[in-house]
């Protein structure tokens, strides 16, 4: 038996970096010098208009005034992040919670005053705005910054409304807020034991199948009580996301999204095409054959994730996962590792599950002019070693592009997660190098369930997410309305080998994506497929990989995906590119059929 999780050597982030607490004078600072920057950049309203004829002089005033707006930006997201950073490990604190809330409704009044500037770059036409760039050639620096600033031109309305959508967003941000909190103080009893939100969902894959069920019930029960909170939330967010809509002339709900991250919809519906075409070859096919390993008729949904066998499974302390991905880095380049380190030298990363923190993990990275922040709930699980390799995946990537300054460094979703995915596929191939032949199966068992959750799963919830939002069109869903289309969409992706037993209909209800980030979802089986294709260049040619996929991640989000992309011959635009991802993912579960 492996000892129990040693926890006092977890580390826990400090923020003083940022600021020292609440009352630290320099938030009030920065944001009075916020609020002057973008004074400032207000005294040029007017003016982009006014010179449209002379371009040399309207390249300068664009520049400068994209100087300034990064500036004011600045100020306000490291205040942000502040307030961000220190809630989500105390979402029992209603003090957090109301500071948090009063600075997105400082900033976002702040931020008001710049609200002309995007108008009227987008009031010039084309041929104006190209003229500009050339006459002026410092402003060509700012060209995919604008480039994403005009995507979004069709669906722009009237100032008074986008200025209206501002001030109402702090309002609306509170349903994701109580969200977060109805979660955040969700426990339940297991046994003896009186589990959080992510010792629970942690608990399903315990390798004792008396323990995952007592979980998997005990979560379902405390989903179940807090339901009729969780679908208020969900579906007022979602009919305030479809009035904007509506207003916008977007063409559908995930239409704001792809702009975003500046994704054609036909290569999204490749990608989904492609992934449901493999829920027969891939995850029905998989737990079919793990129920037959395990020797069960089929497998309960608590039983997904767990271990083959019922003997522990090998668990990692810090300091072994910590030796394990600074490794695994170290194999693609010592640079990799090199940034990695700084982040287990510095007190920036917070791993330590307690009470009123929040699920889940991200890498915060704050501005370019400061240093990501890596939040996580560390359990020693094998899965929490990759999870630890894919928050310090983001944090290197958004060192990497830190000279491009914050507006430039902003990375699309699209290829936000391919850092991180890569990663935890290096950590991967160390773990199987090293593996004995026993453990290989194992190894194997979990690398197919990462796989089916990171892309067979979030496709699932993307599609669940598409009907909600379809049918919220006609009214508000009940929590067993939801919870009937969850079970509907969920079932067709595992298939018959894995029985949702009564309780699964609450699940949809932890997912905060859902209510935080509508339609991100995607963005995992997107990264997780295109990361396949870049792994296998990489096998191709190791030396001449690493300088070519440094500068991918280098240039953040001055290249569109297609773009960066094209340097390895790879064109996610077409259903085939996709399809090779799954056929990889089937190929492991050919291994793992014939190890077991």
């Amino acid at each position: 038996m492996n000892a129990p999780l040693k926890t006092e050597n977890l580390p826990q982030w400090r923020l003083d970096d940022l600021y020292s607490d609440r009352q630290d004078p320099r938030i009030e600072a920065d944001l009075k010098e916020a609020e002057r920057v973008n004074g400032e950049l207000a005294r040029l309203e007017g003016r982009m208009l006014a010179t449209r004829a002379q371009p040399a002089e309207l390249g300068g005033i664009i520049d400068r005034g994209i100087q300034l707006y990064e500036d004011a930006v600045n100020l306000m997201w490291s205040v942000g992040a502040y307030g961000s950073l220190s809630a989500s490990t105390q979402r029992d604190d209603p003090a957090w919670a109301k500071f948090e809330s009063d600075l997105r409704a400082r900033s976002s009044q702040i931020g008001a005053l710049s609200l002309f500037f995007t108008l009227e770059i987008n009031k010039l036409e084309d041929d104006e705005l190209e003229a500009a760039l050339s006459a002026h050639a410092p402003a060509e620096r700012w060209r995919p910054w604008l480039r994403r600033v005009r995507a979004g031109r069709p669906h722009e309305l009237s100032a008074d409304l986008e200025r209206l959508l501002i001030d109402k967003a702090p309002a609306e941000a509170n349903w994701g807020r109580l969200s977060s909190e109805t979660l955040a103080k969700l426990t339940a009893k297991v046994g003896g034991d009186t589990l959080t939100l992510s010792e629970l969902l942690n608990a399903t894959g315990d390798p004792d199948a008396s323990r995952r069920k007592a979980a998997a019930n005990g979560l379902a029960k405390a989903l179940a009580e807090r339901g009729s909170t969780l679908a208020l939330c969900f579906n007022t967010l979602a009919f305030e996301k479809q009035v904007e809509d509506r207003w916008r002339k977007y063409d559908g709900p995930a239409h704001g999204r792809h702009l975003a991250n500046e994704v054609d919809a036909d290569a999204v519906a490749a990608l989904e095409a492609a992934v449901v075409d493999g829920y027969a070859s891939v995850s029905h096919r998989y737990y079919k054959l793990k129920a037959k390993a395990m020797g069960l008729p089929y497998l309960n949904h608590w039983d997904r994730n767990c271990p083959l066998n019922a003997a522990a499974p090998r668990t990692y302390s810090w300091d072994q996962a910590q030796t394990i991905v600074l490794e695994s880095f170290a194999t693609l380049a010592p640079k990799f590792a090199d940034t990695a380190k700084v982040f287990f030298n510095q007190p920036w990363i917070d791993a330590l599950p307690r009470a009123g923190k929040q699920s889940g993990a991200y890498s915060h990275s704050v501005t370019a002019k400061r240093h990501p922040f890596v939040f996580m709930n560390f359990m020693g699980e094998r899965r929490d070693v990759l999870t630890l390799a894919h928050e310090l995946g983001h944090a290197i990537h958004q060192t990497l592009c830190q000279p491009l300054g914050t507006l430039l460094a902003d990375t699309p979703l699209t290829l936000a997660e391919t850092a991180s995915i890569f990663g935890e596929g290096l950590v991967f191939e160390k773990l199987l190098a090293e593996a004995t032949p026993a453990e290989r199966r194992d190894l194997l068992a979990g690398k197919i369930e990462d796989g089916i959750n990171t892309v067979i799963r979030q496709i699932a919830f993307h599609r669940f997410e598409t009907q909600f939002h379809d049918l919220r069109k006609q009214g508000e869903l009940s929590p067993e309305e939801i919870g009937g289309l969850w079970l509907e969409v969920m079932g067709e992706s595992l298939g018959p080998a894995v029985k949702l037993n009564k309780g699964y209909e609450h699940y949809w209800s932890y997912v905060s994506h859902f209510v935080h980030a509508p339609f991100y979802v995607y963005a995992y089986a997107f990264g997780d497929l295109l990361v396949r294709g870049l792994m296998e260049k990489r096998r191709e040619d190791p030396a001449g990989f690493a300088p070519t996929y440094e500068t991918l991640l280098s240039a953040g989000g001055t290249k569109t995906y297609v773009e960066a992309l094209s340097a390895f011959g790879l064109n996610p635009r077409e259903k085939a590119f996709w399809a090779a991802g799954m056929r990889q993912l089937e190929r492991l579960v050919d291994e793992f059929e014939a190890l077991a």
